[in-house]
């Protein structure tokens, strides 16, 4: 990918203009982003904010203008450090932003290899507010893709994501933190996901890219057939159509989005239990993303925070289409 020139004062006029955006429904400290309806300008608004420091693990790095506000921060002073996943796939599709970055000023890693993937997406700056995302920083998707983020302004969940990511660059074992009691991290997230789905007494809804887990399913089949609501929503993959189907048998209600270049695609990780409790992050729902990589995530009661991804849930599920029976097809 070619990379035009640092623009400073273009860089400038979009700080501007996205200070005018509103960042999200704020509450406890937290705000939520839903995409693609926010649009990716409050993102790089929290990035060209940064006075003093910019700490950033992303999974998929492909945006021009993200890579010039993180050279541009370098340019005047900021410590800016950035992880990106080293692994076969994405080291190659991450390779182009490595070599801006690590050209204009910012100290860049590959991401150890203690993990089968780092897929965490997250942002910290001034070690004072985080973003906690389900989405990459790859242009490429942000018009078409359901995302969240969550702005996170809570000391104690700030201070543990920086200091993972600490370890994290430094290659050092870490048993993270849960931060203020709501950071849910991977490796290591399955029970705390399956005890979320376990509790639930009356509905749960739920959007992901991946249906791969046996615990996960097993849970949401149970709570099905105990009389809790289920509803899932996702884009539609062969991978995961008999698990999909399983769960439809023992009652849950499983609708799709076709996977064509037209259709919105589901890239969030989401669920919500009983309209109280939220569960949103980068973990697919894959053993290897629950138990093997490195990921991050957030569990919250703020009902500043259910409430948009309850509502774009609900109007996600109603533009879904039925999954197809055998019969059908």
């Amino acid at each position: 990918m070619v990379r035009r020139a640092l623009r400073i004062g273009a860089l400038a006029a979009l700080a501007a203009a996205a200070a005018a955006l509103p960042a999200g429904a704020a509450g406890g400290g937290l705000s939520v982003l839903v995409e693609p309806a926010a649009g990716i300008a409050p993102i790089y608004r929290l990035i060209i904010a940064a006075r003093h420091s910019v700490e950033m693990t992303m999974y998929e790095c492909a945006d021009v203008t993200a890579e010039q506000a993180l050279a541009a921060d370098a340019a005047r002073g900021v410590r800016v450090q950035v992880i990106l996943d080293g692994g076969s796939y994405d080291r190659s599709l991450n390779q182009p932003a490595f070599s801006y970055l690590a050209g204009h000023g910012v100290a860049v890693r590959w991401a150890s290899r203690e993990f089968d993937l780092t897929h965490e997406k997250a942002i910290v700056v001034d070690g004072a507010t985080a973003a906690v995302m389900t989405l990459n920083l790859e242009s490429r998707y942000y018009s078409s893709t359901r995302d969240f983020a969550v702005i996170d302004s809570q000391p104690a969940d700030v201070r543990a994501i920086a200091a993972t990511f600490a370890a994290d660059w430094a290659g050092r074992p870490i048993a993270p933190q849960g931060g203020s009691g709501d950071l849910l991290w991977s490796p290591g997230a399955q029970a705390a996901l399956v005890s979320l789905i376990d509790g639930a007494q009356r509905s749960l809804d739920v959007e992901n890219e991946e249906m791969d887990s046996a615990a996960i399913e097993d849970a949401l089949a149970a709570a099905a057939r105990r009389g809790v609501a289920v509803r899932i929503v996702m884009t539609a993959d062969s991978e995961y159509t008999s698990a999909l189907r399983s769960l439809a048998a023992a009652g849950v209600r499983v609708r799709l989005y076709p996977n064509s270049a037209s259709a919105l695609y589901i890239h969030a990780k989401l669920v919500v239990a009983d309209g109280a409790r939220a569960f949103v992050g980068s973990q697919n729902f894959s053993t290897a993303s629950l138990q093997y990589n490195r990921e991050l995530g957030l569990l919250s009661a703020d009902p500043v925070v259910i409430a948009p991804l309850e509502a774009t849930f609900n109007g996600d599920f109603a533009g879904a289409a039925a999954l197809a029976s055998r019969a059908s097809g």
